[in-house]
């Protein structure tokens, strides 16, 4: 026979109630209700006085104890509440959890999903606030709409920010719409989410593309090329793809989306940074697979594939540097004013202006680059820092350079770049 018995035992609460427990001391205890005590989570509650107050031990006769817990708060642990009855020595005589909480709201935000059209992964979330404090059971169920017996999925996981998800692996059937649902379900009540109805075919996602692969076009210093194999899983099947491109700088988290692939497998990215180093991912969209009309779920990203595009103004180790005594040709002036304003652009950020001693410090620059490249050496294309620069209008400049001399006006307005600060600081 136990020592002693708590009433209630076990019970499942709202968030707010108030409790009232008893500790009863068997028959064949030598013990007397003076000796007890209550812990609730380890912690010992306070000892009873001539009137008790509320959330205090009081012993009612002889051979049991009382307490009172008022206005509840959820549970902090999910087996529940640890309420104890002790001996005054210490000892354990007898335990009761006491689960706290919230019935479950109606599930929201049901979606899903296929790869390949082979199996069936849902994902959703809890109503409300989501947090029941108690444990709370989800279990999503199907059918097909016209006919057939209801299923339960059997593959759960909980993902992070309290996003659950269920994977039904295979025997689902195509060209015939389910029906799907949540039912969720604690110790203090239940509810259901809305039934949303989809065939397979319009819900397919694949894998990403595979074997993409990035290189240079040629010396052209802004362009790269992207290449990229169709989605392998999906070679049987007769749908219409479209790709997507994303791109970035090997020092930054921003990402530059490509939306205008359509369904080639190829893309040249231009206007990119001379001797920069780029990361380049793909993924893929199969729309209209077997005439479905619906926009389709696109893949994951494929993983990052980099490559860097070729030095501004790259000289060949056998070329030689032209003599400053030459005057240049409008044609290598316009090359030389393109690679200074590529250059001006990846070390600027804000805008009004610049001096022209930016101009020749980049042609001195430029040259010492090319030597220590000739000679082996890597150069780093970034200047020492700390400059700030001062208004010049290189269009106005260039055009007076190429029609012989100042005082004329040119054809179109001006503008002016600024470079507040280097990027890098020795």
């Amino acid at each position: 026979m136990s020592v002693a018995v708590i009433e209630p035992q076990d019970p499942a609460l709202l968030i707010g109630s108030s409790l009232t427990a008893t500790c009863t001391l068997g028959a064949g205890a030598e013990l007397q209700a003076g000796a007890l005590y209550w812990t609730l989570n380890g912690r010992r509650l306070p000892p009873s006085g001539p009137a008790p107050p509320l959330g205090s031990p009081a012993p009612l006769g002889g051979r049991a104890l009382s307490v009172t817990l008022l206005r509840l708060n959820g549970s902090r642990q999910r087996s529940g509440d640890n309420l104890v009855c002790h001996a005054g020595d210490g000892r354990v005589l007898a335990g009761s959890c006491l689960h706290v909480g919230m019935p479950p709201q109606k599930p929201v935000n049901l979606t899903c999903w296929s790869r390949n059209t082979k199996d069936l992964s849902c994902q959703w979330s809890p109503g409300g606030e989501g947090e029941t404090f108690i444990p709370t059971q989800y279990i999503l169920k199907y059918k097909l709409r016209w006919y057939g017996r209801e299923k339960e999925c059997e593959v759960y996981s909980a993902g992070r920010r309290q996003r659950y998800s269920c994977h039904i692996p295979r025997d689902l059937a195509l060209f015939t719409p389910y029906e799907i649902w949540v039912e969720a379900a604690n110790q203090l009540g239940s509810n259901t989410s809305d039934v949303i109805s989809l065939d397979i075919l319009d819900v397919v996602t694949t894998d990403p593309p595979d074997s993409v692969a990035v290189s240079r076009v040629g010396e052209q210093e802004d362009q790269l090329s992207v290449h990229w194999a169709s989605p392998p899983a999906l070679k049987d099947f007769l749908f219409q793809a479209k790709y997507q491109i994303r791109y970035r700088l090997e020092d930054s988290e921003e990402w530059k989306v490509v939306d205008d692939v359509g369904n080639q497998t190829s893309c040249l990215l231009a206007g990119l940074w001379p001797g920069t180093v780029y990361f380049v991912q793909v993924r893929c969209n199969p729309v209209g697979i077997y005439g479905s009309r619906k926009p389709g779920i696109w893949s994951d990203w494929s993983h990052p594939t980099a490559a860097s595009t070729p030095l501004a103004g790259r000289l060949q180790a056998e070329s030689c540097e032209p003599k400053s005594s030459e005057p240049p040709s409008n044609s290598t002036l316009r090359r030389e004013l393109k690679q200074f304003f590529g250059w001006v652009r990846k070390h600027a950020s804000g805008c009004t202006g610049m001096s022209i001693k930016l101009y020749d410090q980049w042609r001195v620059w430029q040259q010492k680059t090319h030597k220590a490249r000739n000679q082996g050496l890597t150069a780093d294309p970034r200047p020492s820092a700390g400059h700030r620069l001062r208004t010049f209008q290189f269009e106005e400049a260039m055009w007076n350079r190429e029609n012989g001399g100042e005082g004329k006006t040119p054809p179109l307005p001006t503008y002016c770049v600024c470079v507040s600060a280097w990027r890098n600081q020795d």
